[in-house]
């Protein structure tokens, strides 16, 4: 089957599916999880269930997948989909083709053999979701209009909202791999050093203007070599899906310490990546155009067609036992600058990529939706009211933030979950 095939809105499964779920047969995320009886395992999400492809494999359903080689099923029994990413696309392309025939209604080789079907289909509220990637590097960009503009002009002023090279290039940080967490990890609050308004001298404390920010973020699943670029013709061909991502920020460390060199400890203290990682393939029918773009980008950052994927995002916010609230509800779409020209201007020094590689969008805002407090509470001046009411300007201990997206078109919702975490305290 091509891939178009795989995502006929006609398709159906055996298994029942309500209407409007994340996890249609058309999507089949793939993600990692555990229970108290198995260890991780690689899956796929198909409605209110997980897939286990390592079962899958043991009961022979891959053998005739010359794709995956020698590496089944062992590749299935990993806490990373790194080790699976590393098979290549036609791989990915085989396993995914293969899980969409198993559960099909109209085929019986899973549905009808109980002993393999009750193994593998596990209810997602029995498992418990891991992180689905083993982070190699992170990068996160800079890419939607609307927030550098408003943080511009919050610290810059309107007439320098925007810096000389943001039209010209992805602008982008490195962040830390190492503290990126599954989705449901606590976040502590973090201390740090910072300049307190009018202040002659910093001081050192937990960070009061903690806060969250909307993101999307690209696996990468093909490496490249160090020295050579990757052509944006082809950047597509290294990513292996997108995930949800709240890369979260201490507004008053960072902008103490951001001059000269950037982000850094108001940065990288927790990121938290959603469970599910959609595959390109499954966001092929939600492609769209981007924002025109002036001046004209360089040669190296020129594309055609479309590179933008018609995603709905969703930011919520919930109080220590109280009502959640959803605070905006921007567009992916809207970004100025697509994934595939960050991927080419990433690597057009020489920079390689690894397996494994996070690169997020940076916060997603629109207009009157903004992904990130500190634009909706106008940098702690105009405080956000909460549906229990409470109001916020920065973040408390004990509020949760939830992220969620989907995409939609004729009947077919391809969702992503959602990656939530809650603030704890600062360590004493």
């Amino acid at each position: 089957m091509s891939v178009s095939a795989l995502n006929d809105s006609s398709l159906r499964a055996w298994i029942d599916i309500p209407f409007q779920h994340d996890f249609p047969i058309q999507n089949l995320p793939f993600g990692v999880f555990e229970t108290d009886e198995r260890g991780p395992r690689l899956a796929v999400a198909i409605g209110d269930y997980v897939l286990d492809l390592y079962v899958l494999s043991t009961f022979g359903f891959f053998d005739d997948l010359t794709e995956l080689g020698n590496a089944q099923p062992r590749v299935f029994r990993r806490r990373s989909l790194n080790g699976f990413l590393r098979l290549g696309q036609p791989a990915w392309r085989a396993v995914r083709q293969r899980v969409s025939e198993l559960l099909r209604h109209d085929n019986a080789d899973l549905r009808d053999h109980p002993e393999a079907a009750h193994a593998a289909l596990v209810r997602q509220r029995d498992v418990a979701m891991l992180r689905p990637v083993k982070p190699a590097n992170y990068t996160d960009f800079y890419s939607s209009l609307t927030h550098a503009a408003n943080v511009g002009t919050m610290f810059r002023g309107p007439e320098n909202a925007l810096l000389p090279n943001w039209r010209h290039l992805p602008v982008a940080y490195h962040g830390r791999a190492s503290s990126i967490v599954a989705s449901g990890t606590p976040i502590r609050r973090p201390r740090g050093q910072m300049l307190a308004p009018g202040a002659d001298a910093p001081t050192f404390g937990p960070s009061q203007q903690l806060d969250f920010e909307l993101e999307m973020a690209f696996i990468v699943g093909a490496p490249s070599n160090l020295g050579t670029p990757v052509p944006i013709e082809e950047a597509e061909d290294h990513i292996f899906g997108l995930c949800l991502f709240n890369d979260w920020s201490a507004r008053d460390v960072q902008s103490w310490e951001y001059v000269p060199l950037g982000p850094f400890l108001g940065k990288n203290f927790g990121s938290s990546l959603g469970p599910w990682v959609v595959t390109l393939d499954a966001l092929e029918p939600f492609r769209t155009a981007g924002p025109a773009q002036e001046p004209t980008p360089l040669p190296y950052l020129q594309t055609t067609g479309d590179h933008h994927f018609a995603i709905q995002l969703e930011a919520s916010l919930a109080p220590a036992g109280g009502p959640e609230t959803v605070l905006a509800r921007p567009a992916f779409q809207g970004l100025y600058w697509s994934m595939a020209q960050q991927l080419a201007h990433h690597t057009s020094n020489g920079c390689n990529l690894e397996v494994g590689d996070v690169c997020a969008s940076g916060t997603i805002s629109d207009p009157g939706a903004f992904g990130s407090l500190l634009e909706l509470a106008v940098r702690g001046t105009q405080p956000v009211p909460l549906a229990d009411g409470s109001t916020r300007v920065f973040l408390l201990d004990g509020d949760t933030v939830t992220l969620r997206a989907y995409a939609e078109a004729d009947g077919v919702r391809i969702g992503f979950g959602e990656v939530s975490g809650m603030i704890l305290p600062a360590a004493e």
